[in-house]
């Protein structure tokens, strides 16, 4: 069974497990049925990114499987097991214990960096994510990492100081992100910023 998490851009990320948040949309995939799930608080377009992806995937598949949409609190029979294994996930680990390894489809991107073709922004910005997860930083390196840059970006660097870093990062612990999620967003404020795609506060 896979299980991924799709976001506001349209990238999915293959995860652990699943909180099943009011914003979140899931995409579980048990080979015979592909199963997405809408939180209460989601966005239409995470929903359509999710059925895009589902389609896509059984395009490549001899035999279809069939896409079944499921919408928070209406949730019945053999689903809501389900649920609860996805809660558990693989491991049962702390927030402040190191994840599992950022899995990402990274198949794509690799294929056209070898063929010497420009990958789109998404598709740099999971590659950049996985190889941050592969340095195995600590779960609080990360909060501290994105907090950092999200103060470049919104005061610039000659007012960033330690505890305004301290202070944001543990918001962003109590956020209760995956270790999956920081990485991909380090991954992208990192990326917007090299690219000159977001616009920081002026010194």
């Amino acid at each position: 069974m896979l299980l991924y998490s799709v976001y506001e851009n349209g990238a999915t990320h293959k995860v652990k497990k699943a909180d099943f948040a009011e914003n979140k949309v899931y995409m579980i995939d048990d080979s015979k049925t592909i199963y997405i799930w809408l939180g209460s608080k989601a966005t239409k377009k995470k929903g359509d990114f999710a059925l895009k992806k589902a389609k896509n995937l059984n395009k490549k598949r001899d035999n279809s499987a069939k896409i079944q949409v499921i919408k928070q609190h209406e949730e019945f029979g053999t689903f809501l097991a389900m649920m609860d294994d996805l809660r558990k996930g693989t491991e049962s680990e702390s927030l402040s214990s190191k994840r599992p390894e950022l899995e990402l489809e990274i198949d794509d991107t690799m294929e056209l960096i070898e063929a010497g073709l420009e990958p789109d922004l998404i598709a740099e910005i999971n590659l950049d994510a996985y190889n941050l997860a592969k340095e195995s930083k600590s779960y609080d390196e990360l909060c501290k990492e994105l907090a950092k840059l999200q103060l470049i970006i919104s005061i610039g660097t000659s007012k960033l100081n330690d505890k305004d870093i301290k202070k944001k990062s543990e918001e962003i612990y109590k956020s209760s992100s995956t270790y999956e999620e920081l990485c991909w967003l380090i991954a992208e404020l990192r990326k917007l910023v090299e690219k000159d795609l977001f616009e920081q506060k002026k010194e």
